[in-house]
């Protein structure tokens, strides 16, 4: 975290610990890992099991459940480094561990935390964020999953979709509908968070064959008369979208970091590509029509994570980082998939080439642009929060 004496930009000693921890890390999963990883389609154990054993999954969570205790600030950090050596693939491994349970560490019992953050954290439990449904999409209120009391559980039934890590998962974060909202109120009351076993008894988990990240899976969810105890619902009864509102920014500026640090390994491999490729006897990195796309890379990159680490700095100070987040969201999302375009067309047909890695970072930051939240949302949060503007949907 920053202190009186530190600005937002500048790295503190702990950011500057972690960076370089991660980067050497890193060395040890070079990109011909993740290009085997990415060809056979299994979740990444080894870079998991190292991820955890360096502390990794618990950068953000409090010390007396074995993290670190340190902030978005450091996790930002920690992400931009993962991404850059791994690309989204690695990335997306250890995302929903460092993210995902944000909620409970803020709004879940004694009981759970205690039983759940030290497995977590120490990578002996994976955890799947189920969210999303068929017919909702970014209209999360209006999700169908029900949950019905039954003596001290609930029954669940229902949908989710877009549901990653869940062919490995140990828990998931079920959001449901418990109640019809209240007369006068938001659709957004009724919405209760369980923290529960994925039970694969009453869930059917369906693999979605997808265009990258194929080592992290994405699945469709059939959930059949789930029964959910009553200890394994987080905060309130009817309250669970306002909680997850809490971890909506600090995943839009995660994501936004890995797609810096995807942009950025693009960007590396694009120029040094231009510096030993040779055509009509010099280098074609003299050149400026190949030298400015890259330059201009560059100083986009850098400015959109200049606005991660504001947001970040914002956050874990507890301010307001609303319009920071989204904007880092939506800035990273747009110029690491630009870096990563603009490297393509430096390597030529040979970015086709599985080889030279590029065609795999291109393919898995597209992502950072689509989700969670789409480049159009932002705008509108944007347009309506800071403009002033009237309220578009």
């Amino acid at each position: 975290m920053t202190d009186a004496h530190t600005a937002p930009w500048d790295l503190s000693e702990d950011q500057e610990a972690i960076k370089k921890a991660v980067d050497d890390g890193m060395k040890k999963f070079p990109l011909d890992y993740w290009l085997e990883i990415d060809r056979v389609g299994e979740f990444p154990n080894e870079f998991f099991g190292f991820a955890a054993q360096q502390g990794w999954l618990g950068v953000a969570q409090p010390t007396e459940y074995g993290g670190a205790g340190l902030g978005i600030s450091e996790a930002v950090m920690m992400m931009e480094g993962i991404a850059r050596g791994g690309g989204l693939s690695a990335a997306s491994t250890v995302h929903m561990n460092v993210f995902g349970t944000n909620v409970v560490t803020k709004h879940g019992s004694d009981e759970m935390k205690q039983a759940y953050l030290p497995e977590i954290i120490a990578g002996r439990m994976k955890v799947a964020f189920g969210v999303s449904e068929p017919d909702s999409g970014l209209d999360t209120t209006s999700l169908r999953t029900r949950a019905v009391k039954d003596g001290g559980d609930w029954v669940v039934n229902g949908r989710k979709v877009w549901i990653s890590t869940a062919q490995v998962a140990d828990k998931i974060l079920l959001l449901t509908r418990t109640r019809e909202p209240a007369e006068g109120k938001s659709k957004a009351d009724g919405l209760t968070l369980f923290f529960t076993d994925l039970d694969r008894d009453h869930i059917t988990v369906n693999e979605i064959e997808k265009l990258g990240r194929k080592a992290v899976d994405s699945n469709e969810l059939f959930i059949d008369d789930l029964r959910v105890p009553d200890r394994d619902m987080v905060g309130e009864e009817g309250r669970g979208f306002k909680l997850l509102l809490d971890g909506l920014n600090p995943e839009r500026l995660l994501v936004a970091s890995e797609a810096i640090g995807i942009g950025r390994k693009a960007l590396e491999i694009a120029v040094e590509y231009a510096k030993e490729r040779h055509v009509f006897g010099r280098p074609i990195g003299q050149n400026q029509g190949v030298q400015f796309p890259l330059a201009q890379s560059y100083a986009k990159l850098e400015s959109a994570w200049l606005t991660i680490l504001r947001g970040a700095s914002l956050y874990d100070r507890g301010l307001d980082c609303g319009a920071e987040a989204n904007s880092a969201k939506y800035l990273s999302g747009e110029y690491g998939f630009e870096a990563a375009d603009r490297a393509m067309q430096v390597l030529g047909g040979y970015s086709y080439a599985k080889e030279y890695h590029v065609e795999r970072l291109w393919r898995e930051v597209k992502l950072t642009r689509i989700a969670p939240v789409s480049p159009e949302l932002i705008l509108c949060y944007l347009a309506e929060r800071k403009l002033g503007l009237p309220k578009s949907y």
